[in-house]
Order: structure tokens, then C-alpha cells, then sequence
């Protein structure tokens, strides 16, 4: 079996704390992970906004849509998921000309088509705020195909960045998240996609959590820093916040 030739942990901890600095440089560059009442206790509003943030992102300067967040806030109507899902047609059309937000319709449909998703979540599970914190985090393949069946534009990476974002227990496949991983002895491609690399990587992920109790989030973190490029932990927290 696969699972027996993986290589522990330990070692890629080892390489991690090695090349960071060690303990406490590692650890201020991991992400903030949130208890599941904590994210449940997370307005509905703030899951939209994040969602809407992380899909005007994607192709664009990150840094160009933090700056002008403030003004997407305004233009949305502070995300309010009942308000935008109940907006008449006329003015999503004005979003089209509104300077405070991206003007690109892909994008604008998607605050509307997600404010309708999480209604309907809402509706069904008390809160969209539950039904994400309450997901399994055994489970994050299960979680990420249902964004993209029943989100707009909720595929990739842009669903998991947005889960890591609200502080849910996600690991992320980056370029190094991958190369650590097949470093470790998992045999998948290099762009993983198909099921069968996917859930090979979600029972690597649950296999290193059983035997660290780390946080999922710790874990695609810690073995992204232990392989590629090695920047200092005071230049990661610099440019990414440590996040």
C-alpha cells in the first residue's frame, strides 16, 4: 500500500524548522485555524465578502481589490446575503458602471448567484456559517466539489483559499504543497486533479494529522516550507502576512 511508504512527518518537520529558523520563526508563519463555533459564530455577510473578495482576486493585483475592498463593501451593500439575493435584475445591470467595484459581469453575477447559495444554505442549516464550520475536515474533497456544483465560480483554488481565508481547517495544494508530498513518497502528477491523486492526498493529509494532531492548515503549510524556494520568515511575514 501507498500509505506505508510514506515518509513521517517528523522529517519534513525537521527540514521545515531548518530552513525557517526554527520553532518560533516556523510558527508565526502558520495560519490562524478557527474552533467550529468559532466560525459558526461568523455573520453570513463576512463568508460572502470573502468569497466575493477571493473571485475579484483571481486574474487580477491581490493588492489592487484589498485596497479597494472598502468600496466593494459599500457598493454591495455590506454583503448582506437577504439584500443582494433579493436585489431586482435592474440593479445588478448598474453594477456594470459602478467605479467602486471590478466591472466585469462574470464577477458581478457571481456576488449574486453566491448571495442566493448562501441563502439557501442559511435556510437549510440555520446559517451558511454552519454548514461550513460543521463540514468535516475529513472530508475537504466532498466539501470543495459541492462549492463548485452549488457556488459560482467556486472551483480550484479559489474555494480553498476562501475556506483558509475564514480560518477553516484547509489544506491547500500549492506548487510546493505538491512537490513536498511527492517528496514524501505519495505517488500522484504534478497537477493533481484526477479523483484518485485527490483522494490520495486527503487520506495523506489525514494520515499526517492522525499521528501530529496538527491542524490540516499547519500541516500543507509546514511541508510547503519544507521544500522550493527558501525565503526568511521575516520576508514570508513581510510580503503574506504569515497567512
Amino acid at each position: 500500500m501507498w500509505s506505508t511508504l510514506m515518509q513521517a512527518f517528523s522529517k519534513i518537520y525537521e527540514r521545515a524548522l531548518d530552513r525557517k529558523g526554527g520553532v518560533e520563526a516556523l510558527n508565526q508563519l502558520l495560519p490562524v485555524v478557527l474552533s467550529r463555533d468559532e466560525l459558526a459564530a461568523i455573520p453570513d455577510s463576512c463568508y460572502l465578502s470573502m468569497i466575493a473578495k477571493g473571485i475579484n482576486q483571481a486574474g487580477f493585483n491581490w493588492q489592487v481589490i484589498e485596497n479597494k475592498w472598502p468600496q466593494f463593501e459599500e457598493a454591495f451593500l455590506g454583503f448582506d446575503v437577504e439584500k443582494l439575493a433579493l436585489l431586482p435584475d435592474t440593479v445588478w445591470d448598474a453594477y456594470l458602471f459602478d467605479t467602486r467595484v471590478v466591472r466585469n459581469w462574470q464577477k458581478i453575477e457571481a456576488v449574486y448567484k453566491n448571495a442566493v447559495f448562501l441563502r439557501e444554505l442559511a435556510e437549510e442549516h440555520g446559517s451558511a456559517a454552519n454548514f461550513f464550520a460543521n463540514w468535516d475536515e475529513q472530508d475537504q474533497l466532498g466539501l470543495l466539489q459541492y462549492l463548485k456544483k452549488h457556488g459560482s465560480r467556486l472551483g480550484g483554488m479559489t474555494g480553498r483559499y476562501f475556506l483558509r481565508r475564514m480560518g477553516k481547517d484547509m489544506y491547500l495544494l500549492s506548487r510546493d504543497v505538491i512537490l513536498a508530498l511527492q517528496h514524501a513518497g505519495l505517488d500522484i502528477a504534478d497537477e493533481p486533479s484526477s479523483q484518485k491523486d485527490l483522494k490520495r492526498i486527503q487520506s495523506c493529509f489525514d494520515q499526517w494529522h492522525v499521528e501530529t494532531n496538527l491542524p490540516y492548515s499547519h500541516l500543507s503549510k509546514i511541508a510547503a516550507y519544507s521544500v522550493g524556494e527558501n525565503y526568511p520568515a521575516d520576508y514570508v511575514v513581510e510580503r503574506m502576512g504569515g497567512s
